[in-house]
């Protein structure tokens, strides 16, 4: 397993359960799940914020992406909830 050095960016809701809007994290995750889930097993706020089943949209390197995609070292993550508009 190879560590990669990532920025995770929270916006809306979940930058509001996890208390910050950006960290930098080195990590083996070799996906987006994977990366969400180590996230979620750090406990609170984290578990709160990106749990699974809460609807959570993803993006790296901003582009939408799916669960599956790999990430890269140096890569941006973004995590925010669907947005609605009217």
């Amino acid at each position: 397993m190879t560590s990669k050095t990532i920025t995770v960016r929270y916006f809306a809701s979940i930058r509001e359960a996890v208390g910050q809007d950006s960290e930098r994290v080195t990590t083996g995750a070799a996906t987006l799940a994977a990366l969400r889930a180590e996230l979620v097993a750090r406990g609170a706020p984290w578990a709160e914020g990106l749990a699974e089943g809460r609807a959570v949209r993803m993006a790296v390197d901003q582009v939408m992406a799916t669960a599956d995609v790999v990430l890269a070292d140096g890569a941006e993550v973004a995590f925010f909830p669907p947005v609605t508009g009217g």
